[in-house]
């Protein structure tokens, strides 16, 4: 069901910009409901749902249209979802507006395990859509089959490379991973051959009766998996600006890029160390000792790049695209090609219980692979809660992420100089700092004080229920509302 006013304040917001949204759908329908419906019902259903809204004009303001039928339009809208595999099922309001009775249909997302939703008589590839700005596109056969992984785990990892022997992998790295897994499992591997646990653990399968690497263990013990995969590498790159574009005034587009190729952990050795090399490293003074500021927090950046090559696609079609680490002079992008996997949404991410992992057996394998005084991974799913924990306790603002079917993007901002004493504030200090905004302000969400603060959602959170509890705050809605908003409590007033 709608909530009160929820329809004509989006309305007086598409009025306001002129177009209709990337979550909403306005259509005259004073005829027929249109030909192309099915596609925006495909569309929402790939994406996260939507708003049909039929009976507006848009080319005329959205305001009502002339002529419009709202009872025969409901069936005839029901009857569109039936066309769609799996069928959608609507929530479909007739909803007075202006004088005249508009059409609201509620298009849920599905769930991963459901998509792609497609139109039936055009099939999985020519029949699904996404929602791209305020119009719907086709799913590229690559996006679709994203959405297919989600229904059955890949194993693309697990995959024999049939042109490589045993003699790619690093046999340190191939002892260590043996002596972890009798270390951590000995009733498990302990009486096991090697061959047996390499096997087991995804490293090698057997073809024909010859051992051969898997592409997991290519990618956690090869000497070059490149060899059989060119693109799977990172390759870094520092540009002189702010975008791709370079430096107009000298017509260079970039200051320096080198391929970095080997296994993971090299890859990711490689990749932090130009990290290190390239960002500025400052100082200031804390309690009369010289503490040392980078522009990113390392710990962060190497959490970040072993996301990106732990999770991302190592399908065929996606063994074509390398990952991307790019540093500009305001900010450090890292890419990898495809999206967030399973139930991980970018609203899960850093939330505890919530973790999804494509490449299950590669994962499993990083946390054998050593890594300087320790392994590559723990596979504990607090990766990224790591990396919002380091850019907070370096007060600098939380990370900002893109996702999409074919790639997922996280950007650190560079270090800047705090200030108004807002964004460097700690401790006691930091809740000064927010009952000093709340002064100036009727109310404040928790997302307004994390852009004002430049610190995390959860240190923010944390900070507000403190002043909860002490009773200096009170939140204006129900508990866990998505609206909720906060206020300085009122003062009794004296008689």
């Amino acid at each position: 069901m709608m909530e009160d006013g929820e329809i004509e304040r989006l309305i007086v917001r598409m009025r306001r910009t002129g177009y209709d949204t990337q979550d909403c759908e306005v259509k005259e329908a004073v005829r027929d409901i249109p030909k192309t419906l099915p596609e925006t019902i495909s569309a929402f259903s790939n994406l996260r749902g939507g708003l049909i809204i039929l009976g507006l004009s848009e080319k005329n303001g959205f305001k009502p249209a002339a002529g419009f039928d709202a009872e025969r339009t409901c069936s005839a809208l029901q009857a569109a979802g039936d066309k769609l595999e799996p069928m959608v099922r609507m929530e479909v309001e007739k909803v007075p507006f202006e004088g005249s009775v508009i059409v609201v249909a509620r298009v849920p997302g599905l769930s991963p395990q459901e998509k792609p939703c497609y139109i039936r008589n055009r099939g999985q590839y020519e029949g699904s859509f996404i929602r791209s700005g305020d119009g719907n596109r086709h799913l590229t056969p690559y996006e679709v089959d994203r959405l297919k992984e989600s229904r059955v785990q890949p194993q693309h990892d697990l995959e024999p490379v049939e042109k490589a022997s045993m003699a790619d992998l690093d046999p340190v790295v191939v002892s260590a991973v043996l002596r972890r897994a009798r270390s951590l499992f000995p009733r498990v591997f302990g009486r096991l051959s090697d061959e047996t646990i390499l096997v087991q653990l995804g490293c090698a399968v057997r073809v024909g009766g010859v051992l051969r690497p898997t592409l997991a263990g290519l990618l956690s013990a090869g000497l070059f998996p490149q060899q059989y995969f060119p693109r799977l590498e990172v390759v870094f790159t520092v540009f002189p600006g702010t975008s791709k574009a370079g430096d107009p005034a000298t017509g260079r587009r970039y200051v320096d890029s080198k391929e970095l190729v080997g296994s993971i952990p090299v890859m990711l050795m490689d990749t932090l160390a130009l990290v290190t090399q390239r960002m500025r490293t400052g100082a200031v003074v804390k309690g009369g000792l010289r503490v040392e500021t980078p522009d990113y927090p390392i710990v962060a950046v190497r959490e970040a790049v072993v996301n990106a090559l732990q999770h991302r696609d190592y399908s065929p079609e996606g063994r074509g695209t390398h990952v991307q680490v790019n540093m500009y002079s305001d900010r450090l992008e890292i890419t990898n090609p495809g999206g967030l996997y399973g139930a991980t949404t970018i609203e899960s991410l850093g939330k505890e219980g919530i973790s999804s992992t494509r490449n299950e057996f590669l994962s499993r394998l990083l946390t054998y692979a050593p890594y300087e005084d320790g392994f590559v991974v723990e596979n504990k799913g607090t990766g990224f809660m790591t990396i919002e924990a380091a850019l907070d306790a370096a007060q600098m603002p939380p990370p900002r992420v893109r996702n999409s079917l074919t790639f997922f993007q996280i950007t650190f901002d560079q270090r800047k100089e705090n200030e108004g004493g807002f964004s460097g504030s700690s401790g006691k200090s930091l809740d000064e700092a927010i009952l000093n905004a709340f002064s100036k302000e009727t109310s404040l969400s928790v997302k307004e004080l994390t852009v004002m603060s430049g610190r995390s959602r959860p240190s923010i959170s944390q900070h507000l229920r403190k002043l909860v509890g002490e009773g200096k705050i009170e939140p204006l809605e129900a508990p866990k509302s998505p609206k909720q908003r906060y206020r300085l409590v009122r003062k009794a007033e004296e008689n």
